[in-house]
Parts: structure tokens; sequence; C-alpha cells
């Protein structure tokens, strides 16, 4: 996959092992681990913390590698059924906090050009992904501004 706003080619990933069932030695009842889940997200964590707390702390004492092979969900699936799931997806609140940070960074540094154009690709990546959210995730008649991305973080 290349990278949208460098001119390198983009690194092949490595791909998941092909598994239909959990490991043998991860025996963790799913009805434990959808509880974990929700306890995690009550607690702050998004579901990618939560995918990271489960595999290294567990469930119980046993790690939980997988969550959508031991519960047959993936973890935004569970905190949507228990009302738990964040008003914003994960990858755009990520987005917008790191549009924030970079927008603060400018005010303090107005000379800083590899920050202002890091700004510029980040708030066209926020637009396009705004676009494909708005209606469902997001509003209707969502924009991006710095203001409403400070207002809903």
């Amino acid at each position: 996959m290349a990278r949208m706003h460098t001119r390198r080619r983009g690194s092949s990933d490595s791909d998941k092992p092909v598994a239909d069932d959990p490991p043998e030695w991860s025996d963790v009842d799913a009805d434990a681990v959808e509880n974990r889940v929700v306890e995690l997200a009550e607690q702050g964590h998004s579901p990618s913390e939560i995918g990271l707390k489960l595999r290294d702390e567990g469930v119980q004492g046993t790690p939980v590698p997988n969550v959508q092979l031991a519960t047959d969900k993936k973890v935004t699936e569970i905190l949507d059924e228990h009302d738990a799931a964040s008003e914003l997806p994960e990858d755009f609140r990520n987005l917008l906090e790191r549009a924030v940070r970079l927008r603060e960074h400018m005010t303090t540094n107005p000379n800083d050009a590899q920050n202002k154009r890091a700004l510029q690709n980040t708030e066209a990546k926020v637009r396009r992904l705004a676009d494909y959210y708005r209606g469902d995730e997001l509003d209707a008649d969502f924009e991006y501004t710095y203001q409403n991305a400070q207002e809903l973080l």
C-alpha cells in the first residue's frame, strides 16, 4: 500500500495466522471476555487499547489473543450491544486529536514548516474521513473546523 502523502513506497505487512478457533491454552468464557471489554471501555479505553490489554493482561489471568475468535464478535460490536461505544469512531477521534495537537503547536511555533505541512495533510485526512462517516456516525451537516474538533474532544 502506497503512503498517501509521501513519495516512498509502502511496506508489506505480515498477515495474521489463519485461525477458526481460539487456541487451547486460552479457554476463557465468552461472557467473561465481554464483561471485561465493557469494564475496560467504562474506564475510558479505546477499542484498540482494549484488545491490547486483553492480549497482555487477559481475563482471569488467561490471555485472550483474539477477541473475535473467543466471542464471535468484534470489540466494537460488543461495545455497541452494551451501549458503551464512543460517540466518535476511533480512527476519526485519533485524527482529530492529532489535528488539534498540531494546530496548538503551530500557534507557539509559527515558522515550523514541517508541522504546517503535517497539519495540512492531517486536516485533509480528517475531511476525507468526515465525508465517509457523515450521515452515519457524524451529523449530516458536520463540517471540520478547529473549533468543532475541540468541542468533540
